[in-house]
């Protein structure tokens, strides 16, 4: 079962990719949302987010603890910064819009604690308010995204998230509970 997805190395010498590793490919594979970012027509982010959605029910599904949540969303974000700076080194273009694991892989972090499994409405809340906030990107989101490789990548998400985090609580216990 091989690779369905565009070829990202399509247009370039067959002796320009032959020192691409699988590795990296498997990079550029998870650095692109399994595919979805070098296949969506438009919104690469949003529809980069929808294995998000699957990762962070099944988050809330197997680790009820929100501290649990955390430590694995803390590993994810750690990873996704290596995965999304080899995916920009192979698709050639600083924060390549393609690349969708900084949205996918910390998703997660604006739903810690909430109970989406036993409330499945919030899912379709909480997707809005995260992509919305990834859009704006409030202050210092904004200004993160100017670090080297994958650390910009990830970091200007990982600040977005962390608004939508305390956003999504606070409509959790303010209006919706």
């Amino acid at each position: 079962m091989g690779w369905k997805g565009p070829d990202p190395y399509a247009g370039q010498r067959p002796e320009a990719t032959l020192g691409v590793s699988f590795a990296r490919r498997l990079c550029v594979w998870v650095g692109t949302g399994f595919g979805i970012g070098l296949v969506a027509p438009c919104a690469p982010g949003t529809f980069g987010s929808l294995p998000g959605v699957a990762l962070a029910v099944a988050l809330a599904a197997w680790l009820p603890c929100w501290w649990a949540q955390a430590l694995l969303c803390a590993a994810l974000a750690l990873l996704a910064v290596p995965v999304c700076s080899v995916a920009e080194d192979c698709l050639k273009k600083k924060d390549d819009g393609r690349i969708s694991a900084d949205e996918w892989m910390l998703y997660p972090i604006a739903t810690i604690g909430l109970p989406l499994t036993e409330r499945p409405w919030l899912i379709l809340i909480t997707f809005v308010v995260i992509r919305v906030l990834d859009v704006l990107k409030p202050p210092p989101a904004r200004q993160v995204q100017y670090l080297p490789r994958g650390w910009g990548i990830v970091a200007d998400d990982f600040a977005a998230q962390l608004y939508a985090l305390a956003v999504n609580w606070a409509l959790w216990v303010w209006l919706i509970r």
